[in-house]
């Protein structure tokens, strides 16, 4: 039975690959909103911000970068899977001795293939601007691995989005606060530096402990209690999305 689904979902993934390689200005479209920003704040408005520490500002700012090019990366999970679903190809799977839940999986794998690529474009144009790092081999892997669980995170967010939408619009639209989040968070300023009710929204929601721990790890620093807070964060939210989106697909297709 693992077997079957595995090889369901395998399929489904490549043919949701196949798409993005014959249209990959999906992925270009990704990178440019954050490499835009990156240039803003670097060659703008960096001098003008004060971070109270002697790192260049690319160094401070490239983790909630990071975070932006996922949650804007995920915004075309929600899209594809609302057209598949409009389309009827759903309902022609169904038909098809396929596993069921191999035709979300395929969805998630994709964006997350789509996603480190993306993270990896706007990483190699952060090192081009400046960036430097003295991670160890380690910390790049453990960088990754919170990437990926954030991203696996969100996507099961846009899967619920996907198959809950009414319009296209509506299917990318929720992704907008995702994309915003990180601006009320330390990814570019620290938090005590906003007004007292922002500080704290912008020191307890999720972003900002994800995007210290990131920095931290960059910085070759102790990440403290921040890694534990920021995982906590994205598992809870995986799984309660996980589940919303199963009940949700299940409620689909019956």
């Amino acid at each position: 039975m693992t077997s079957h689904v595995l090889s369901d979902t395998g399929t489904l993934t490549g043919r949701s690959l196949k798409h993005i390689l014959r249209s990959p200005d999906t992925i270009i479209t990704t990178a440019v909103t954050p490499i835009a920003l990156m240039l803003l704040f670097v060659y703008v408005l960096g001098g003008a911000i004060h971070t109270g520490s002697d790192q260049s500002y690319i160094d401070y700012m490239l983790p909630g970068i990071l975070l932006i090019t996922i949650a804007s990366g995920i915004a075309y999970t929600s899209y594809r899977l609302f057209l598949d679903l409009q389309g009827g190809i759903f309902e022609r799977f169904q038909s098809m001795p396929i596993a069921r839940s191999s035709v979300l999986w395929a969805h998630v794998l994709t964006s997350l293939v789509a996603n480190i690529v993306s993270v990896a474009i706007v990483v190699g144009v952060a090192f081009a601007m400046g960036f430097r790092t003295g991670a160890s081999v380690g910390a790049w892997l453990a960088v990754a691995g919170i990437l990926i669980l954030f991203t696996l995170s969100l996507t099961w967010l846009a899967v619920i989005a996907g198959l809950s939408a009414k319009t296209v619009d509506g299917a990318s639209a929720f992704s907008y606060p995702l994309i915003f989040l990180p601006f009320i968070s330390s990814a570019f300023v620290p938090t005590s530096s906003m007004p007292g009710p922002v500080a704290w929204f912008a020191e307890y929601q999720p972003v900002t402990s994800i995007v210290n721990t990131i920095r931290a790890l960059f910085n070759g620093q102790p990440v403290g209690s921040s890694i534990w807070i920021a995982l906590a964060w994205m598992v809870g939210i995986l799984v309660v999305a996980y589940g919303f989106a199963i009940a949700i697909y299940k409620k689909k297709i019956s």
